[in-house]
Formats: C-alpha cells, structure tokens, sequence
C-alpha cells in the first residue's frame, strides 16, 4: 500500500569525515543487505577528500549533509536522522560492508523483539576475528579491571565479564551495542532525545544505550546479521588526539554514573586513573590498542542461528 510503512525507505546514516575508498563499498553493499528501498545520509562533518561528494554523484539514493563542522559523531547522527520515516533507520559508520541479506535480518530480529530500542549485528574484522560489540554496560569494576589489565592480559575476569567474549553467539539482550552499526527504533531514539552532543566521540554510544534502558528499552544482539567493518581510521589519522578523547568520553560517562559532593574523592581518583593510563598509551602502542579479541568469527551469520535468549 503506498504510504505504508514497510515500502518508505529506510533511513541510512553514515558519518562521513574524509572516508576514503571504504564508502563506495559501503553504499554498493547496502543493495543486497537489504530488499527495501533505502535513502542514505552521509553526515558530513567537514571532509576534504572529495569522496563524499563523488559517492553522492554516483548512486541516486544517497545524498549529502553538511554538518557545519567536525561537530563529533553523536551529533552528526541526530542530524542525520531528523526527519527520518517509518519506525527504524540504521546507524552505521561509513568503513561498514554489509554481507547479503544483514539488514533484512536485523529487521526481522527487530520484529521479534518490539521492546528492543537498538538491534546489533554481529561485526566480523577484515581478518575474521569477531568483535566484541554487544557489551555489558560498564561498571566501576569492571571497568577498572578492563582498563588496567586488558591490555595484558584479554582473557581477565573482568573483561571477559564486561564484553561477554566466552559465550558462543547468540540472539540475546546487551547492555549496549557498538555505535558503529546499528538498527533503531525511532520513537525510542528520539524519547530519551538522541545521542547526547556532550560526546565528541567515543561512550555516545554507552551513553545512549543506558538511558534507552532506564526508559524500559532493551538492545538485542542479532549475530544472524553479520557486517565486516574495518575500524580505525580516525585513530590512525590523529592516534594522540583520539586516544585523549577517548579517556575524556570514558572520565565523562563513568564520572555521570557518581554524581554528588560524596563522590567528589571517587571522580578525582577516576580523573587520576584515567589521566595516568592515557599517558601511558600516548608512549605504549600495546596499552593504546587495549584488550585483543579473544573469537574467531564462526557460528555468526544465518548458517549458525542461535537461540534466543
């Protein structure tokens, strides 16, 4: 029926800063991950190397959104959903390739799961390792053990707790799903008001995922869908400045968990620990890299469905 909700297009958002090669394999991708027709957005946050404009050029639905500046991802995605119809968009960044048939998968998850606030697939690396993307929410344990020892030793407690790499893939509920691909339900994205700007980068995502929750919304882990997503550009771009505002979106989310005067001693130990170990990484590659991942990516994808859970 025209008009109707399942033949609107499906609102894509990538951010886009100085992307490279990887956009064109993102947007000729999208055409067999999904049988809808889509309207994607590239949230342009100031790039220079002219692919954004080519892509745009090239494939009739994408088009162009100049953000005004490197105004930070979380923002750049609120842009770039405004004004988006039906119920769901996706959210993916922009070095993303879809293998066939991921996003009808993730809307049939969504479909099983009318609570669920955001639905994940399974992100696969260029080399086959199966990145940890559906998280616990991080604690002040978990997250101190994580950050002092994961770099060391991946395979601590603690991680392992916080990014649940000793289950075997499956249907089921996380804390928080990585930011850099995921479906959303717009009513719920737009009740708790979006990303929250504050974030430049980095933790946008936890911080989404939390007040989605306190609002009864749950995030779904679907690795029925699988992605491959090379990561890293912006860190290998500017390594020093991307590490300083990762510590800082970490100091910011976990210092917001203890507000108050009687957490005033706690947030300047959290300001020191943090502080330390971000000048530890600016010398030490292997503390700047963290926790390696500790799977392969077997048993993701339609063939190794899993359970619900």
């Amino acid at each position: 029926m025209p008009g109707s909700p399942d033949v609107l297009p499906l609102r894509v958002v990538a951010v886009t800063y100085s992307p490279g090669e990887a956009l064109e394999g993102f947007v000729t991708s999208l055409a067999e991950a999904t049988t809808r027709p889509v309207d994607v957005v590239l949230a342009d946050n100031g790039s220079t190397d002219g692919v954004p404009e080519q892509v745009t050029a090239r494939h009739p639905q994408v088009r162009l959104l100049r953000t005004g500046g490197n105004v930070g991802y979380g923002a750049a995605v609120n842009a770039g959903l405004a004004g988006a119809p039906g119920r769901y968009a996706l959210v993916a960044n922009p070095d993303v390739r879809f293998e066939p048939g991921a996003v009808d998968e993730l809307l049939a998850v969504a479909a099983r799961w009318p609570r669920a606030a955001t639905v994940g697939p399974a992100i696969r690396t260029p080399e086959g390792e199966l990145y940890p993307s559906a998280r616990d929410l991080p604690r002040l344990s978990t997250g101190a053990g994580h950050a002092l020892l994961g770099w060391a030793w991946p395979g601590n407690p603690w991680t392992a707790r916080y990014r649940r790499e000793r289950e075997a893939p499956r249907e089921r509920t996380a804390g928080w799903l990585s930011g850099s691909c995921f479906l959303v339900d717009l009513e719920a994205f737009s009740a708790v008001g979006g990303f929250d700007p504050g974030y430049f980068m980095y933790f946008e995502d936890v911080d989404l995922a939390e007040r989605l929750g306190r609002a009864g919304y749950l995030h779904v882990y679907a690795p029925t869908a699988v992605v491959v997503h090379e990561g890293g550009h912006a860190t290998r771009r500017e390594p020093h400045r991307m590490q300083r505002v990762h510590h800082t979106s970490a100091l910011r989310y976990l210092s917001g968990q203890y507000p108050g005067r009687r957490h005033v001693p706690l947030r300047t130990a959290l300001r020191a620990g943090l502080g330390a170990r971000m000048l530890v990484s600016h010398v030490s590659g292997r503390v700047a890299a963290g926790a390696r991942f500790q799977r392969r990516a077997e048993g993701v994808g339609r063939a190794g469905r899993g359970v619900r859970a």
